[in-house]
Formats: structure tokens, sequence, C-alpha cells
């Protein structure tokens, strides 16, 4: 008979998901398949809301990457007035993104990956923790949290919260920034700079023992898509999509963000509540592509700071065309975190970015806005239809986890295939496939918002814990 191996839950990532792993009689893995368990839903509930609460609302899809939601959401609505906001309104969106990616990265590398990264796949689990790294690499520990911290801190100071700031709005930002938070954000970038650079020295000291995750974990021919700027450089806020294929070729160029409808269209599987989005001409599931960390340094020219192209360099030069492994969604994580400080540091010391004129004034010009930029995790759309009201009627979030949908589960069918044996099971076998999920570095709750027909059960529970009722569909 066939046997089922569940991981469930997956854990270090964000959010609550589960892995079925299917064997056949010999006990090899014939299919693997990534189930998103919890249901968001956003699409639906903001309809009826006035549009532009939108951006306060979108902060609140996720709590590890609400500024990214909260940015993209005032993009959408800076559409739907039809309006250029401010220069300096839209670097000070810059710097917070910056932020935002700044410490979600370090949330990943550090917190979730870091224990499998110092202690290896077969490590002791006990120990495959942040306590369990302050016990053995106390400076580590110490980076990571600091690094974070620093991230943190810059958006309470530009948004006056960490956790979901509504600074940035409709036209623009809510107020200006002054010299003083200027010159307090500039004093921390050195001390994070040094950080970042004494973390990327220690990783590439670690990849000689990851070589067969480097092989495995989802190491395939895919797309990669990204955003660019006008030399075709990084860019995390706004600028043009570029897809690239597996041998590096250019299909995409300088795609207009307002016509991302022209490239992707989604599809909804009954085993999970998270979306499949897929590159349109090619169909589906041929047209899987990556997004995030790896996929951004695959498709630009250059990052466009000094230390950050340095590593760029290096990063590139381990294979002839895009680095195609998801195991080193890490490095690449290492390289943007450096990027952000310096390009942080660059927009800071522009005199322009202490201007007071950081928001535009209208009303809705449009019935139709898209807004477009890259979380940390990947490319990340809003698109809101609203009527003459100002009300939202429709909405389409393609987040950026769920374009990452189709190769997370190649990926662990990839890994599950190579690492484990369904007749001699280990610990490290199953964290393997674990760890190519955190790769990804999922951010699962603000991903779900298909309404598809995975199974549910609901329990009505008494006061004593005594389950009373039940419903269950599937």
């Amino acid at each position: 008979m066939t046997r089922t191996i569940k991981i469930d839950p997956i854990t270090r990532i964000e959010g609550h998901a589960r892995i079925t792993l299917h064997l056949d009689d010999e006990g090899v893995v014939e299919k693997a398949l990534f189930h998103v368990t919890q249901f968001r839903g956003f699409e639906k509930f903001v309809q009826g809301r006035p549009f532009y609460e939108m951006p306060s609302l979108m902060a609140r899809t996720c709590g590890i990457c609400p500024v990214s939601h909260l940015i993209a959401g005032a993009k959408a609505c800076d559409d739907l007035f039809a309006v250029q906001i401010p220069q300096a309104a839209r670097d000070l969106r810059r710097v917070m993104n910056l932020a935002q990616i700044l410490q979600s990265h370090a949330l990943s590398f550090f917190h979730l990956a870091g224990p499998d990264l110092l202690f290896g796949m077969d490590g002791d689990p006990k120990k495959r923790s942040i306590i369990g790294i302050f016990e053995e690499n106390p400076q580590l520990a110490k980076d990571g949290i600091r690094l974070r911290q620093i991230g943190q801190t810059i958006i309470e100071t530009l948004g006056g919260k960490r956790i979901h700031p509504s600074w940035v709005v409709p036209g623009g930002v809510n107020e200006p920034l002054s010299e003083e938070h200027r010159d307090a954000i500039l004093a921390d970038m050195p001390e994070a700079l040094e950080i970042a650079t004494r973390t990327i020295d220690w990783f590439k000291t670690r990849l000689k023992d990851f070589a067969a995750e480097i092989r495995t974990f989802g190491n395939f021919p895919s797309l990669y898509m990204g955003l660019i700027d006008g030399n075709g450089n990084l860019e995390h806020y706004n600028g043009t999509l570029r897809i690239v294929d597996s041998a590096g070729n250019i299909i995409v160029d300088r795609h207009d963000t307002l016509r991302y409808e022209e490239l992707i269209e989604e599809k909804v599987e009954p085993w999970t509540y998270m979306k499949f989005p897929y590159y349109k001409p090619l169909g589906y599931p041929q047209g899987m592509y990556r997004v995030g960390p790896l996929a951004r340094l695959n498709v630009v020219n250059r990052c466009g700071t000094d230390r950050a192209d340095r590593e760029l360099d290096e990063f590139r030069a381990t294979e002839q065309g895009p680095v195609s492994s998801s195991f080193h969604y890490h490095w690449a994580r290492l390289i943007e975190i450096i990027y952000c400080i310096e390009r942080t540091m660059q927009l800071l010391d522009d005199p322009g970015i202490l201007s007071t004129h950081v928001r535009a004034e209208a009303k809705p010009n449009s019935f139709d806005g898209i807004g477009v930029t890259e979380a940390p995790r990947g490319t990340l759309f809003h698109h809101y239809k609203i009527d003459e009201q100002g009300l939202v009627t429709w909405a389409d979030f393609i987040i950026a986890t769920g374009n990452n949908n189709l190769a997370m589960n190649r990926s662990i069918l990839q890994v599950a295939r190579n690492h484990v044996d369904g007749n001699t099971l280990s610990e490290g076998m199953l964290n393997r496939v674990e760890a190519v999920i955190r790769a990804y570095d999922p951010c699962l709750s603000c991903s779900t918002h298909a309404t598809g027909q995975m199974a549910l059960k609901i329990d009505l529970v008494d006061g004593e814990g005594t389950v009373v009722d039940s419903l269950v569909r599937g």
C-alpha cells in the first residue's frame, strides 16, 4: 500500500502550513504538496470600504511585512488619484521600504534559517533555535537582534510605530522628515553595515558544508521576475517589470506594472488556500517563476551601490547563468541587506529628503488603481476598483509569497526525492524538506486570499474544553 508522511506544522516559518509526502510501494516519494491551511480573505472584506482607507487596512494584512502592503496600497491609491506624488515623499517611502526589507531579511536569516546554517540540517533539533545560536555563537545571535532592531527603529522613526504604521497615505506621506530624525537614522548605518559585512563573510565560510543542499534545494530551471530601475538596476519601490529565463535571457523587459495582467494569471487548487500565479504566455503550471531576493539579483544588471555590487559579482561567479539554487536565497538576502543600508545612506544624504512638500492633494480621477512594489519576499501587486462614491468594488492581491507557490511545491518534491527514504526516516531528512520552504521565507499570514474548497473542520468547544458540535467540509 502507498503511504503518506505529514510534516505538520512546518516550523520556523511565518504562518501555518503543512507538507504531505506521498510514497509509492517502494517508499519512494512520488508526490509532494505544500498546504497553506489558514485563510485571510482581504480581497473580499475590503469591498465596500472607502478607497482612502486601503493603505491602513492593507498594513493589517500582515504583522511581519506591514510596510510592504501599506506602500503597495498607497501606490494603488496614487493611481486612483492619477497624480505624481512629491519627490521627497517617494524617497521617504523608499527609505521605509528599505528598512522593512532590512528587518525582515534579518529575521529570516538569523532567527528562522540561522539554526540550520549554524548547526547543519542533521544537528540536534533541541539546539536549532535562536537560544541555541546564543549558546553556540553569541555574536551571531546579537548581530541578528541588533540588525533587525535598526530596521524597525527606522520604521518607527518615520511612521510613529514599528508595526502597522499609517504614515504612508494616498498622495505621499503624512509628515516630512526632520533633520534630527534623519541624523539619528544615519548614525546607525555604519554599525548596520559592519554587522551585515561580518555576517556575509561568516555565511560564505559555511557554504562548503551545504554542497548537497545547494545542489537539491529548489535547484531547477525557472523564470525569474522583479522590478528594475531605468538603468536595469535593483529597484524595490518603483520601476518596471523584467522577466528572465533559466539561461539568463530577458524575455520581458521594462514592462509597465500597470499592465501586469498581460503577464500574470492565477489559479486556485483545492488543497491549499494560497493561489498559484503563473506567467500567462506559458500557461499553468509551465509558467512557474520565482520572485524575491534570489530572483531580483538574477534579473538586474547591477545593484547600484559599491559594496553590494562587489558581493553581487562574487555571487554570480558561482554559476554561468542565473543562480538557480533556492538555497542561495539566504546569500541573496544578505546582499540585499547591504544594499538597503547603502541605499538608505544615499537617500538620506540628499538635502531634498528634508523637503516639507510631501503630499499631493486630489480626488479620485480613475476607477481602477494598481500599486506594485518589491516586498522582502518578492514582487507585490495590489489592484483596486472603485465606484463613483470612492468605495472599493473589487480587489485583487498577488502576494509576494504566492508568486513562489509553484516553485515551493516543486522544491519540496525535489528535496524529498533526494533526501527522504520512506523506509528509514530520520529527523534530518524531514528537516531538509522544511528547510527548503524556509529558504523562500514565506509569509503565509498575508498570502492566503484564494476562496478554494480545501477540507475544513470547525469545532464548537464549551468552557470546559468539550467539543459540543462540529462542522466538516471535504
